[in-house]
């Protein structure tokens, strides 16, 4: 596990998802921004890996950005999100296509796996915390005045 570029991974795969199905560039940060930091309110949509390859990754979104996300890839206006429901749904499924892009990945690299459903959590003091993973990386980006921060943690297994 350890000889995956990860880095490479998680970065490509954002940049990826949000060009693709935002039309926004996500640009490397080098921490994230204060409307990342813990007592604002963010939305995070999560997936975890099973198989070969283990471990869960979490997309980190400012509440505010992600109602324009949700409003982005619904082709409404940002007045149309009414409630909570729209921007779980979509927060989900970017954690989603994040997932899957890495598991496309680890698949290619023999680490067959499979995706857990995504959860999503909204709140404004909370840590997602995983426990026992040799592998914990974090990666921050930007979108205009926006953050955006991708964690991922994994286990490394020996295979024989």
């Amino acid at each position: 596990m350890s000889a995956l570029d990860i880095k490479n991974m998680v970065c490509s795969g954002m940049k990826e998802v949000f060009s693709t199905m935002l039309t926004m560039e996500l640009m490397d940060a080098e921490a994230p921004g204060a409307d990342l930091e813990k007592r604002r309110t963010r939305v995070v949509g999560s997936v975890s890996f099973a198989g070969k390859a283990m471990g869960c990754v979490n997309v980190h979104v400012p509440s505010g950005f992600a109602r324009e996300i949700a409003a982005g890839m619904l082709g409404m206006d940002l007045q149309e999100i009414e409630g909570e429901d729209e921007v779980c749904d979509v927060i989900g499924e970017i954690g989603n296509m994040i997932g899957g892009y890495l598991k496309s990945r680890f698949c290619d690299s023999g680490l067959p796996c499979e995706l857990s459903i995504p959860s999503v959590t909204i709140g404004t003091d909370f840590r997602l915390d995983a426990t026992n993973w040799d592998i914990h990386e974090s990666f921050s980006f930007r979108n205009s005045a926006n953050s955006v921060m991708a964690e991922v943690f994994l286990k490394s297994i020996n295979y024989k």
